[in-house]
């Protein structure tokens, strides 16, 4: 099987193991993570475009277990994250993955952030390296082994 159908039957199944938790799913430590790593895997490369923010975006509008939350605060959130990194990506960087890092304490939530990283990550049926990196420093700040997610 081609690289890009694992990732594509990879992420397609997390996303079934994020819908099936849907209703657990529903803190604010949880929509803030989840929008934080959306933001981190956005700007992996050390930048975000306009047209990068609106697919992102689009994704985030599009997922079930999202929906759990008003759009316009996931928007709010998105974007604040977005101009954190922007502004100045390693320190933001810093900020955003102390707040991924409130999930550490409720596993399946923290499970389920690292699964919407890669959901958002390989969305585009290209999962690259950066990407990788920043879901990976994800993983050690919720206390996951990322080999547990292939990364």
């Amino acid at each position: 099987m081609a690289i890009w159908d694992r990732l594509r039957t990879s992420t397609a199944s997390m996303q079934q193991q994020l819908n099936a938790k849907k209703n657990d799913l529903k803190s604010g430590a949880f929509r803030d993570a989840s929008m934080a790593i959306c933001a981190l895997v956005a700007a992996a490369d050390g930048t975000i475009d306009l047209e990068e923010r609106r697919k992102v975006a689009s994704l985030i509008a599009s997922n079930e277990v999202l929906q759990n939350f008003p759009a316009e605060q996931l928007q709010q959130k998105f974007n604040d994250y977005c101009n954190r990194l922007q502004t100045d990506f390693d320190f933001g960087k810093v900020g955003v993955i102390q707040d991924i890092g409130k999930t550490k304490k409720k596993p399946a939530e923290a499970r389920a952030v690292i699964q919407i990283g890669i959901v958002i990550g390989g969305a585009d049926g290209h999962f690259d390296k950066s990407e990788q990196q920043v879901v990976r420093d994800a993983c050690y700040a919720v206390g996951l082994d990322p080999n547990e997610f292939d990364l």
